[in-house]
């Protein structure tokens, strides 16, 4: 399994916790963060999903 496919779902998880504490806390810098560090974890999965099919 390539290495961006962890790293994704890693990123996905921690930008889900800082979304959820930014809307408990009402900071929403911090929720806008976890949004974004949502998305980039998202699309660090897909490219390391590519890079896995590629290699078949």
């Amino acid at each position: 399994m390539d290495n961006n496919r962890t790293e994704g779902a890693k990123n996905q998880v921690k930008g889900t916790v800082k979304e959820v504490v930014g809307k408990v806390t009402g900071d929403k810098t911090k929720e806008v963060e976890g949004k974004i560090q949502k998305g980039v974890g998202e699309v660090q999965s897909d490219v390391g999903k590519a890079r896995d099919d590629a290699r078949r």
